[in-house]
């Protein structure tokens, strides 16, 4: 059986699942801390990492279908949509660090030196990378 979708959205849509499985799992966890604690809230780095990996996973949905309309090459569609796949997988993996850590409940508190350019670079990277594919699609859509 032949696919219609390129390359490039058939590496996102694959992304937006794994982020989603990565949603379920953290799901699981979640709801052990809960059950578990005697207030039964889980930590709040973990309901930020299952919320966030839920959010994500349909944001990356999303760039899949602006990376399938796109008239830009496949390998500027990949680059674009992978970058901002890899700053929402790193805020997730963020969170499940200060999660399992449970060592705040505000990662800019006490922020490490850097933070402020890792913030900088993420929001270029989100902003820039879903800039590019959604020209691509006004580009070859709308044009």
């Amino acid at each position: 059986m032949t696919s219609a979708l390129g390359l490039d959205t058939k590496i996102t849509l694959l992304a937006a699942g794994l982020i989603f499985l990565l949603a379920l799992v953290l799901g699981v966890w979640k709801y052990r801390q809960i059950m578990a604690s005697d207030d039964h809230r889980a930590h709040p780095y973990v309901d930020i990492a299952h919320r966030a990996a839920l959010l994500y996973s349909f944001a990356t949905l999303l760039i899949a279908v602006f990376v399938q309309y796109s008239a830009w090459p496949m390998w500027v569609n990949l680059t674009a949509a992978m970058v901002v796949v890899f700053f929402f997988v790193g805020a997730i993996a963020a969170y499940i660090e200060h999660g399992a850590r449970r060592d705040t409940v505000n990662q800019f508190e006490n922020a490490p030196r850097g933070t402020g350019l890792a913030m900088t670079l993420l929001i270029v990277g989100e902003i820039g990378g879903f800039s590019v594919i959604l020209a691509g699609f006004v580009y070859g859509q709308l044009l």
